[in-house]
């Protein structure tokens, strides 16, 4: 077994900055070095070339891949001021992430020499030395500082020691060799009967709140009432899930959902990858050998096939038995009050404490249950989603947000392996469900989940569309160059405007995103906000939220080329919180709505009549929608285009008589009857936002009538 302490997480706080970069060092160096006796265990030079599984790269690849990071991400930050192998740092950047388990990715590498690689590893050690011991330090390390930078390589490179693991131990036998560094386990024996521990409700907050570091998902606010439920005292064991095996559980298509079933008829198994059909009997691969399957130990398996043991033992026992959510999960932490994370060994199969291995499932205890961490990741039934308040890393936008897919499940809990960042309670890692990792599972009784649990909330897609992600920027993104938001400004005039005239029911026509409709509402009892375009329609939506649960935006935009920048957006950052409850959107079209949009006390409309097919129906017919006295806003840019507007439409912008006929004659002439202009026009400008160092200047024409009759 293991006998040093590998070295924990260093805490971001402190009051002696010298000893924390000694200390930062110290991590550093016995993760590199770590991960350099991980790849001792290959016992010949064609081990780092041959592809252990066809959907991932060899591992010289991987071996690489962790001092790239270091290199790539420290001249990204300034801190490197040149490349060390720019070769190395392009080949070995960007990995295969195993979208789907069919494919395959054949892509030729001329891979260097194992020598070469090596000896590019010492130059990056030699880098990375460099800069923890110059770099500017100060306590507590901040999310932008330095020293972040460097603590996000080495907890990179902890992910790729369990990571690589994993692949190590899906080689060939003949690719590898017992090591000292990395000896298991050696105690097995029968499986333990297991049970189920009762686990009081209560309620959970999720979001990194101690002193480590912490990847962009765990940042943010997520709070939940879980109801009672039971869990199962032990991990599912080898021993558990052979009842499952031999009662003919792979071949029975009834304990497998539609994913399963694509995924056990593709990869065509019958038990679990690491289990070897010998004769009458098993035996378990393990990193770097083969053994006689140690029953008591935890079975290790991927999502798909856990969520299938379940069903089966729900329909055996008749009980709801099911995988637990992230927040149960959570609750078992609570329940038995746990502490992972110590300068001694640890209490559970964690931080490689022990051995380089899984162990018995009823060695480590933790009150009335076992291995509530540590051993191997839980599977839960969570899709892995952004908390409120989530936001990326800017040297490292893509580590969490190409997972919001409603794909990658979370697993908690940590095994063997895990360590650093891996083993905090906070930590939110994720991959698909047909992924393999050091990943069992233990089974829970209880009510079924809500769809908010099970399935990836809608709020948290990122919108990728260009004119959506445009106009989401547009109605509640940044200010540039001291050009006021249009839709806050336009509602700022008519909340002006109306005075203490009645603000009962506004409308808001042409609201597209929204922003006018929730600013008005800060003014108006009822805020209606209709557009023709549904997509529009919906961010609004998804801004207002629930009744019960506050809405966001997130979506991504243009920065450069393919580059994109992550953003989420709240009616609370905006000060409209409590203005959500009083805006309802609906589809419709100004040229013709539903008779029951009427009795408004004002109309904005805001560069919506350039837009329409037929804008004199709209404008001939729109004193109808007001009460006496009301006010009509129109704001237009008066660019008027065939495209939009048939040119016997437009209101304005044309020879009339052998003289110019403007937008505000077409307007006067159009509204005369019904209205009387009481200011403007006034020209209120915007600026649109399409990519970084592009942006669109407009002035709109912003003209106040007033319904006479």
């Amino acid at each position: 077994m293991t006998a040093a302490i590998f070295p924990r997480t260093p805490l971001l706080t402190g009051d002696d900055v010298a000893n924390k970069r000694l200390e930062i060092r110290d991590y550093f160096h016995a993760t590199f070095d770590r991960y350099e006796l991980l790849f001792e265990t290959l016992a010949t030079t064609a081990a780092f070339y041959k592809k252990p599984i066809p959907l991932r790269h060899p591992l010289i690849f991987y071996y690489g891949h962790t001092a790239t990071f270091f290199a790539n991400k420290l001249v990204l930050a300034g801190l490197l001021s040149m490349r060390i192998h720019p070769r190395f740092e392009s080949m070995f950047a960007v990995g295969v992430d195993e979208m789907s388990w069919d494919d395959l990715n054949d892509a030729h590498y001329d891979w260097p020499p194992v020598e070469d690689v090596r000896a590019y590893r010492q130059q990056v050690r030699a880098a990375v030395d460099a800069v923890i011991a110059e770099m500017p330090l100060t306590l507590p390390i901040a999310w932008e500082d330095p020293a972040w930078v460097v603590l996000m390589g080495i907890e990179h490179e902890r992910i790729h020691l369990e990571t690589s693991s994993v692949l190590i131990r899906q080689h060939g036998l003949s690719f590898v060799h017992p090591h000292p560094a990395w000896e298991p386990w050696r105690e097995c024996g029968d499986a333990p009967q297991n049970d189920l521990v009762d686990i009081l409700a209560g309620e959970v907050r999720l979001g990194k709140t101690d002193a480590s570091y912490g990847w962009d998902n765990e940042y943010g606010q997520h709070v939940a009432q879980v109801a009672d439920f039971q869990a199962s005292r032990f991990l599912v064991s080898n021993g558990e899930f052979l009842e499952f095996v031999q009662a003919g559980g792979y071949a029975d298509d009834a304990w497998w959902d539609a994913e399963g079933l694509a995924w056990k008829s593709y990869a065509r198994t019958t038990h679990p990858t690491f289990w070897i059909a010998d004769g009458e009997s098993w035996r378990l691969r393990l990193m770097l050998e083969e053994v006689s399957m140690p029953w008591n130990w935890p079975v290790e398996v991927n999502c798909l096939e856990a969520a299938a043991f379940c069903a089966w033992k729900a329909a055996r026992t008749g009980m709801p038995v099911r995988l637990p959510s992230e927040n149960e999960w959570l609750r078992l932490y609570e329940h038995a009050g746990v502490n992972e994370l110590t300068a001694d060994r640890a209490v559970a199969n964690l931080h490689l404490d022990y051995a380089a291995s899984s162990c018995p499932v009823d060695y480590f205890r933790h009150g009335d249950l076992y291995d509530v961490v540590g051993n191997v990741w839980q599977w839960t039934q969570t899709p892995i989603y952004p908390f409120d308040g989530f936001r990326v890393h800017p040297l490292y936008d893509d580590f969490t947000t190409p997972t919001f897919d409603g794909r990658h499940n979370l697993f908690k809990g940590g095994s063997w392996i895990s360590a650093g960042n891996e083993s905090r309670k906070s930590a939110r890692y994720a991959f698909r469900r047909h992924f393999f990792q050091h990943a069992g599972f233990r089974y829970v009784v209880g009510q079924p989940l809500s769809s908010s649990e099970t399935s990836m909330p809608a709020s948290a897609y990122y919108e990728t569309d260009k004119m959506l992600s445009e106009y989401a920027e547009f109605h509640y993104g940044d200010s540039h160059f001291g050009v006021e938001n249009f839709p806050k400004a336009l509602a700022d005039l008519a909340i002006r405007v109306i005075g203490k005239r009645p603000a009962r029911h506004a409308l808001d026509l042409g609201c597209a995103a929204g922003r006018s409709s929730f600013e008005l509402a800060r003014h108006f009892d009822q805020v209606t906000g209709i557009d023709f375009s549904a997509r529009f329609i919906n961010l609004g939506v998804q801004m207002g939220g629930s009744a019960t649960e506050p809405g966001r935006l997130r979506y991504t935009f243009a920065e450069e080329g393919e580059l994109v920048s992550y953003h989420e957006r709240s009616l609370a950052e905006l000060g409209l919180e409590q203005t959500r409850n009083k805006v309802a959107f609906f589809q419709g079209d100004a040229c013709n709505l539903k008779p029951h949009f009427t009795g408004y006390d004002l109309i904005l409309a805001a560069n919506l009549i350039d837009r329409l097919y037929s804008p004199s129906k709209f404008l001939d017919s729109v004193h109808e929608r007001l009460n006496l006295g009301g006010l009509l806003i129109i704001a237009t840019p008066c660019t008027w285009l065939e495209e939009h507007t048939p040119r016997a439409e437009w209101v304005g912008g044309f020879k009339k008589d052998g003289e110019n006929f403007t937008t505000l004659d077409g307007l006067k002439a159009r509204l005369g009857g019904h209205f009387r202009l009481i200011e403007g026009p006034l020209d209120v400008p915007f600026v649109l936002r399409e990519t970084k160092r592009k942006f669109q200047h407009t002035l709109s024409e912003v003209t106040v009538w007033e319904r006479l009759e």
